[in-house]
């Protein structure tokens, strides 16, 4: 499968689940930056952003019986979210040292959060632990292609609605 196919598929998965955020600009941003400036709203994304969409795709493709994530927040969040619609459980290994409201959050969303001090544990020793005795399946942050191809769908959306509002190629 392309890139572009496995962003269009992603873009599917996604559909019914994932805000379609706004493209907006202002004014104010325009004068200072002497040109049109268009912003994607992710922070208005199920957890607050666009992370949400990557944890979505890949919980949705993999179709897993449970999952695990490395993230010191937004990842986490997203795929906390994505395994609790998906009725599955998530662990996520978080540093102790993660903003405290992100590993609140990803527990109000339903997962285990197992912190870890990142100066001294090796935190890809103790996911693949929890994920063989758990059985759980590994959720990437930023390297995994499922992953990737649900954060790219902000892509289409701004192209889509770039388009929507009439800008043409040279204005990018």
């Amino acid at each position: 499968m392309s890139d572009i196919a496995m962003i269009e598929a992603a873009a599917a998965r996604l559909a019914g689940f994932a805000r379609r955020t706004p493209l907006l600009n202002s004014p104010f941003l325009d004068e200072i930056a002497g040109r049109r400036v268009w912003v994607k709203a992710e922070c208005l994304q199920h957890t607050g952003s666009f992370k949400f969409r990557g944890g979505w795709n890949a919980v949705s493709a993999l179709t897993p019986s449970g999952v695990l994530a490395y993230s010191s927040g937004n990842h986490a969040q997203g795929v906390a979210l994505a395994a609790r619609m998906k009725g599955i459980p998530a662990v996520i290994v978080m540093p102790s040292d993660a903003p405290a409201i992100k590993i609140a959050n990803t527990r109000v969303l339903g997962a285990e959060v197992v912190e870890y001090d990142r100066a001294t544990a090796d935190r890809d020793a103790l996911g693949a632990r929890l994920a063989a005795e758990r059985g759980l399946t590994l959720i990437k942050p930023y390297d995994m292609a499922e992953v990737i191809a649900g954060q790219g769908t902000v892509g289409l959306e701004i192209a889509e609605q770039a388009a929507d509002q009439g800008i043409t190629q040279a204005e990018v």
